[in-house]
């Protein structure tokens, strides 16, 4: 099995690309690396951001990584949270405060106008070039958070094609359909393309 380097600390994100990723590559996280110290997010853009904390581990460690920044952009609120989804409500990141700043931004808006995407932009660093990826979801931000699975802002982001949130399908369908399924599938398709 490959191994590959994943540039986060989050274990949900790594389960996630895990499971979408299968047996082919076996992820390694920061911590299998031994890379403890957060990297910081500094940029304006998901592309930024990516692109630096992938640049970060590849300077520091001589390794091949990815890194991935996903962001929620929601049209009524002229694409907010998007590139600061984790820290929408402070630099603490609950995701339930995170969700609640932004359900009480739409408040007085109506469903159908409560448009939004989820993007997600996978950095490959291989061999000191520069590889990216990009996947997106559409779909409407939810009056009320529903269901107990995903994380992030999964209970809010309804999916008008099976007819729930994020939070009330499981891993496998959302595997399916999801922004980090599509940026990691053309990632993995890359990987193979050139092996």
């Amino acid at each position: 099995m490959k191994r590959l380097v994943f540039a986060t600390g989050n274990l949900n994100k790594l389960k996630e690309i895990q499971l979408i990723v299968g047996d082919e590559y076996e992820l390694l996280s920061l911590n299998d690396i031994g890379h403890t110290q957060e990297i910081e997010e500094p940029y304006n853009t998901l592309e930024e951001n990516a692109t630096h904390k992938a640049k970060t581990i590849f300077k520091v460690h001589q390794i091949n990584c990815f890194a991935e920044d996903t962001g929620l952009m929601i049209d009524a609120l002229n694409g907010e949270p998007g590139v600061f989804s984790a820290r929408y409500a402070g630099t603490h990141r609950s995701a339930e405060d995170n969700m609640n700043k932004v359900l009480q931004q739409l408040s007085n808006v109506e469903q159908k106008k409560r448009t939004a995407k989820f993007k997600t932009v996978i950095s490959l660093i291989l061999n000191e070039k520069e590889y990216k990826f990009i996947g997106e979801v559409n779909g409407f931000i939810n009056s009320k958070p529903m269901g107990n699975n995903g994380f992030g802002y999964d209970p809010i982001f309804y999916y008008p094609e099976f007819g729930k949130t994020f939070a009330q399908i499981t891993v496998d369908e959302k595997n399916k359909i999801s922004h980090r399924k599509k940026a990691t599938k053309k990632l993995i398709n890359f990987l193979k393309s050139i092996n």
